[in-house]
């Protein structure tokens, strides 16, 4: 039978630590809520009184009901003083979790260097905390802060100090590379004689300042950790902390821990994004299990044997993890990678070989130009949808202009274009924040009154690259224009040698792919995709 292991989670207190991550209280609430239906143990939600979000978090969390043990985080009491008259002990205690976390010294250097004290004071410290909360009835965690450096300097003081917690109560002995620079060899070694003098539970922390994290906390546990602290994707101080998105699949898919439920692992990846989200870092698309390259396929030889067997070229199935397989079409695409693509979208290609390796030519030309598919599904699709059906376009533009002028009031970006729709002809006139912006608000203003569905959704991201930069401002661009809505989000792509022109088109192509989306126009009468000639007649 395979040994459980204990998730901690504490993206809402460590992982608040790394660079450009700041949450409100009623963020730490949202992402508390998404961890705990993803079914970890612990949820360390920060240090009660240290500041006035971490106050109300712990107030309001309460009334979650969350099945996971909401945890405090502190350290030993202070110096020369009793942990009953500890203010921040005393916190702890008066903010009604059940479980709590105290960080204290492990390594003889810092004892010295940073608290200023002597050993046997030090060793004071921990029992008297950990006596006091087991007396108000806490589950008690021992962070041995710097333990592997502090093993590695003097290990008889270091077990001393995990000694002095098990002694006083302490139920979990978490062992912590804080500068995180132990290699897992070291690790594996230290965790294995910790587990042979003591008699309390083991747990892991680990930081990623040697891309070690994951890989040091295997070994812990493999050496006998039965508790691993980590965030989502990492986040934390410096390098961050151990990835809990990569730790989890590994224990339980690879080495056979119970982690989490299997129906919770499934929900791994929508957590791992609706918490970048919420702490709006973005999600590298290569990491590990829950990035959106992950099981992302480009090469034509890795397409052609993925769809025989996805085992060729997965380690594991997607859909363990929440995932899901992507063909990417580019430059190295076979004929493979466009069937599978296209099979994904519902058209039939089998005997279409010649329009297959027509539009395969097509795309190698325009990435030739410039164009990148794999990050513009949205054009993808508008492209294979062309080559492969009769669709037809349910506007043209006819033309469109740009003023920008300079008043003292700042500058002014003013856009006109001119649409045919259906035979009817608009003209209209819409001023925005910037070119790009009031050409996407003309472009709406003149197809509202025909589709009314179009305000449901809204650009959200917009980025241009120079492709040849020893052309200077001559050079082409390319333009990535990103929309949300409609319970979706999709990417399109433009190239020119002119910012505006490829812009328009991206835009345009983002729009054409929205009203292809929707299943009925606003009237409810006429079929979006028989308007747009998706439905062979």
């Amino acid at each position: 039978m395979s040994a459980n292991i204990s998730i901690f989670d504490t993206t809402l207190r460590d992982g608040t630590q790394g660079e450009g991550i700041s949450l409100s209280a009623d963020d730490k609430l949202k992402i508390a809520q998404k961890l705990d239906a993803l079914g970890v143990h612990y949820i360390e939600g920060g240090n009660p009184g240290s500041n006035s979000k971490d106050i109300e978090f712990f107030q309001r969390v309460k009334s979650l009901n969350l099945s996971a043990r909401i945890t405090a985080f502190g350290s030993t009491r202070r110096k020369n003083s009793a942990a009953e008259h500890d203010a921040s002990l005393l916190r702890i205690v008066e903010s009604g979790v059940p479980a709590a976390t105290l960080v204290g010294k492990a390594w003889d250097f810092h004892v010295h260097t940073a608290l200023q004290t002597t050993l046997e004071e030090n060793l004071a410290m921990i029992y008297d905390s950990f006596a006091f909360l087991k007396r108000s009835g806490m589950e008690a965690m021992y962070d041995a802060e710097h333990f592997f450096d502090g093993y590695k300097n003097n290990p008889e003081y270091a077990l001393a100090a995990l000694r002095k917690a098990q002694d006083a109560g302490a139920d979990w002995l978490v062992l912590c590379d804080t500068n995180g620079g132990t290699l897992p060899g070291e690790i594996h070694e230290i965790v294995s004689r910790v587990r042979s003098e003591l008699t309390a539970e083991i747990g892991i922390h680990t930081h990623n300042d040697c891309e070690l994290a994951v890989a040091n906390t295997l070994a812990a546990v493999q050496a006998g950790a039965r508790q691993v602290q980590g965030t989502i994707n990492g986040y934390g101080e410096r390098c961050g902390n151990a990835n809990l998105c990569s730790i989890i699949p590994n224990l339980q898919l690879k080495l056979g821990y119970d982690c989490l439920p299997e129906e919770r692992l499934r929900t791994l990846t929508n957590t791992a994004r609706y918490i970048s989200e919420i702490a709006n870092v973005h999600m590298p698309v290569g990491q590990a299990y829950v990035g959106n390259a992950a099981f992302a396929h480009k090469g034509g030889i890795h397409v052609s044997a993925i769809m025989k067997d996805s085992k060729t070229y997965e380690h594991i199935q997607p859909e363990l993890v929440g995932n899901k397989q992507r063909i990417l079409v580019s430059e190295l695409a076979g004929q493979s990678n466009i069937i599978s693509k296209a099979v994904e979208l519902g058209l039939d290609v089998n005997a279409n070989n010649e329009k297959t390796k027509q539009i395969i030519d097509q795309i190698k030309e325009l990435e030739h130009q410039g164009y990148q598919f794999e990050g513009a599904d949205a054009s993808l699709e508008l492209l294979l949808r062309e080559a492969f059906t009769d669709m037809k376009e349910i506007f043209t533009v006819e033309s469109f202009k740009m003023h920008v002028e300079k008043t003292n009031a700042g500058m002014i970006s003013e856009a006109i274009v001119k649409i045919n729709v259906d035979g009817q002809q608009v003209y209209t006139a819409a001023e925005g924040n910037g070119p790009v912006n009031a050409l996407d608000n003309a472009l709406r203003k003149a197809l509202v009154q025909f589709y009314p569905k179009i305000e449901q959704f809204h650009l959200s991201d917009y980025k241009v690259r120079v492709i040849d930069e020893k052309d200077a401002t001559a050079a082409k661009v390319r333009v990535l224009v990103e929309s949300t809505g409609l319970d979706n989000t999709w990417s399109t792509v433009g190239v020119s040698s002119n910012v505006i022109e490829a812009s328009w088109e991206a835009l345009l192509g983002s729009i054409r792919y929205a009203l292809l989306s929707m299943d009925k126009v606003e009237s409810g009468v006429i079929d979006t995709q028989e308007r747009l000639g998706l439905i062979n007649h």
